[in-house]
């Protein structure tokens, strides 16, 4: 009979749930609101990674195509053909050609110059904002998303003490519905501030290396616009890789290659030996 009764007890007693729908139901307008924004959040930070990271890749796959084929062209519009359209490196070439055809017009060298220079300039500027844009997003979403998590933990808080002041008992089913609401905030705001801070770091990195190149892209174009299409980034292109490695093959043993007296250098570098001087 006692038995009957203590299991009649126990199948009456209220059976209370938890679990992340039942604390996102408790906290009702306020915690839907709060967990919309951090998801927003995530979503617009991992938009961000991948698109950026996306167009860094093919500035840096189009920088191949600058060492290989553009600086084997006689000058620097038909090298700019080479180049795909739309690309950082062919807005750079077009602003230099463009420059050029103005810089006739200056009446002072210097002048030119620095004509030249402030229009190469103004390019990069423009594609390292290109790049650059919303980097500002994702540091952001790292600098707020734990006090957006913050704020919905202290609205827990607030609602669990609420409860309790109007049960008049600290029960653990008054408590643990807000409280866990409140741990769940917690939790959501770091998971989207930590990859949006890594994603940002990482970009700015990848950012800061193109921007050297780009930069020491435009000081070759400067160099060779300046010396009428004289001076040229010293550059080996993988044909001649292969035909200096086959010269070093098929030469005999204890002989080094040399050029001939006056003449330029071909494909394979040269090596010289000296003898140490008598003292």
């Amino acid at each position: 009979m006692t038995l009957n009764l203590l299991a009649a007890a126990g199948s009456a007693a209220p059976q209370t749930s938890f679990g992340f729908m039942e604390a996102m139901e408790q906290g009702g307008v306020i915690a839907w609101s709060i967990f919309t924004v951090l998801v927003i959040m995530s979503v617009g930070s991992f938009y961000i990674l991948f698109t950026k990271l996306f167009e860094q890749n093919k500035i840096m796959r189009e920088y191949k195509g600058v060492r290989t084929q553009f600086w084997r062209a006689n000058t620097l519009k038909e090298g700019a053909t080479k180049l795909e359209k739309n690309s950082a490196w062919r807005q750079l070439v077009d602003d230099a050609t463009s420059a050029e055809d103005q810089h006739s017009k200056m009446g002072d060298s210097l002048e030119a110059h620095d004509w030249l220079h402030g229009s190469l300039k103004r390019s990069e500027d423009s594609i390292n904002a290109r790049l650059a844009g919303g980097l500002p997003f994702l540091a952001t979403v790292g600098a707020t998303a734990p006090f957006v998590g913050l704020l919905g933990t202290v609205i827990g808080i607030y609602r669990a003490l609420i409860n309790i002041g109007i049960s008049g008992s600290a029960s653990i089913d008054k408590v643990a519905g807000p409280v866990g609401e409140a741990l769940i905030m917690t939790a959501i705001g770091l998971l989207v501030a930590v990859p949006a801070v890594l994603a940002y770091n990482w970009l700015q990195s990848r950012n800061r290396r193109i921007a050297e190149l780009l930069s020491g892209f435009s000081t070759d174009l400067l160099a060779n616009i300046n010396s009428g299409g004289q001076v040229r980034p010293a550059m080996m292109t993988q044909t001649s890789t292969q035909q200096a490695g086959k010269a070093a093959a098929t030469a005999p043993a204890g002989t080094t290659s040399a050029r001939p007296a006056g003449g330029p250098a071909t494909g394979a570098a040269s090596t010289t030996t000296t003898t140490p001087t008598k003292l």
